[in-house]
This record gives structure tokens, sequence and C-alpha cells, in this order.
């Protein structure tokens, strides 16, 4: 059985990288009272499992997902080792999210790992099933963007965690998984009253991203060209990707994303700095949930 994740959760590196563990864990415990149905941590190494943990024991019933598990940094014994550790502690509370992640940030720090990434994920994949206490299929998904990674999704996990996709990524995600696999993009938001500082600080979100083959790929595929790469992403782009504006603005295409066959979104606030951005968090629990 997989993890029941509910239709709208929050997905937040401050939650797993805040210097402060203490409010981290004390936002955890509150997204959790404001409804939110799961949360999402990401991962660029160190002990990802142990955030998991940290956060876990911080709310009382709140699933934990990663967004996601980063397969060239962790050893597939050791992840099935860690989550069976999670299952026995925190039972039905926790959903593997695995993802090949990016040439840039894998081999940023060291030679060059990064490979096929298809053929990567097959191969932890295979070597996750073939651990003494292995992940079930049911209870880890994929970071699948593509055709056959959504395929390999469909085939061997619950479903998949696109990141930075538009609803009509959405739509030929469900297609290609089929009505019974788990369908939970992150979604970018960005609540600002002033359409053009909007943008901006939206641009400002997105051009990181634009250096990243496997995003532009993806893009590429629903429609966008080298024109809309430029200069940090065309307005085209950058509103396809980001939902900004008010409450109301930022619910439609939660909407969008919902009626497009996503089964659960998972709220990505940007432009936080290092801060916890739980006002914001307070102010999506009021509009989405109640």
């Amino acid at each position: 059985m997989s993890v029941d994740i509910g239709r709208i959760g929050i997905w937040s590196s401050e939650l797993r990288f805040h210097a402060d563990r203490a409010e981290a864990r004390e936002a955890a415990g509150e997204l959790e009272e404001l409804g939110f149905h799961a949360l999402f941590i990401p991962d660029v190494g160190g002990d990802v499992l142990g955030a998991v943990t940290e956060l876990l024991e911080a709310t009382r019933a709140i699933p934990l997902a990663t967004g996601i598990l980063n397969i060239w940094m962790h050893a597939a014994a050791d992840v099935a080792a860690g989550v069976a550790a999670i299952e026995q502690s925190h039972p039905g509370r926790f959903l593997l999210g695995l993802g090949a992640s990016h040439a840039a940030v894998v081999d940023a720090d060291g030679p060059a790992r990064y490979g096929r990434p298809y053929s990567a994920m097959v191969d932890y994949l295979d070597a996750l099933d073939a651990q003494p206490q292995p992940p079930a299929p049911a209870r880890r998904m994929l970071a699948a963007l593509g055709p056959r990674m959504l395929e390999l999704a469909r085939e061997r996990s619950a479903g998949a965690h696109p990141y930075l996709v538009p609803p009509e990524h959405t739509q030929l995600a469900r297609e290609v998984l089929g009505g019974e696999r788990l369908l939970a993009p992150e979604l970018s938001v960005l609540l600002e009253s002033d359409g053009e500082r909007g943008l901006e600080r939206a641009r400002a979100f997105v051009s990181d991203y634009m250096r990243l083959p496997n995003y532009t790929n993806n893009l590429r595929r629903l429609g966008f060209d080298e024109s809309d790469f430029a200069g940090g992403g065309s307005e085209r782009l950058v509103r396809a990707l980001v939902a900004f504006g008010d409450e109301e603005a930022i619910a439609e295409r939660v909407a969008a994303h919902h009626a497009a066959g996503a089964d659960h979104v998972t709220l990505h606030v940007i432009g936080a700095g290092e801060t916890l951005p739980r006002a914001d968090w307070r102010r999506l629990a009021a509009a989405l949930l109640h």
C-alpha cells in the first residue's frame, strides 16, 4: 500500500537546511496543524534520512517525502536500511522520492560521476530491490520528466514527482502514468501583489534552472524554445512555471494541475532566502485548505 499524501502539501528546502533546527521542527508541526497533507524536502547530500526522521518526530501523523533523494549521493544499501528503520519507527508516513538530479549538482565538488540518468535510475532501483529489506515499489516515487522516466515510474514505483512543470506537463504525465499511479508535481509559488515585481522575482528563480539540460529538454517537449530560455526566461515561460500573485491566482494554478491529472500538488514558496516562509504558508493554508 502506498502512502496517502492527500491533495496539497509543502515542498521546502528550509525545513531541511534551516540553521535553527528547533524552529524548523516547530514549523513542521505548524504546517501539520494548518492542515497541509504532506511535507517534501530536497537533498543535495548529507544525512537526508536523518532529516526525515527529525521532522517525523516533530509531527504527529503528516506524511513526509523526499523530493528528491539524489541517487548519486547515497548508496542503495544505506538508503534501504534507513528507510526500513523509518518505517519501523513511523509506519506508513514516509514516501521515498528518488531522482537522478543534474550533472552540475552531482559533479560540483568532485570528480565527474554523473551519467545517463535513465540507466542510472534503473540500476539504482535494481540495487534497492536486491537489499535484504528493500523499499516497496508502492513506497517510492521517481522524479520523472520525460516519457521514458515516467514509464519507469509507472512500472517500478508508486508514481512520479515532477519538479518545475506547468499543467501541460501534468496532463502528459498522467497519460503516460495511467490512472492508477500517483502524480505529485511541485508548484513554485510567490505571493506578490505587484505584478511587475512578481515577474522579476519569479524570473530570478527560474533563471538558475535554464542552465540545466534536464529542465530545458523537458520544456522543449512542451513547445518552448531557445528564445524562451534567454535572458533568464521569457515572460511566457516564467508565468508557465511559477504561480505568482495573490492567493486566488495560486489557487487557480493548483486547480489547473488537479484538473490536468495531479493527485497531489506540493507548494514551493520561493524567494524566502534563509528564512522559513511561515507567514506565506499560513496565507496559503487559509486560501486552499478551508
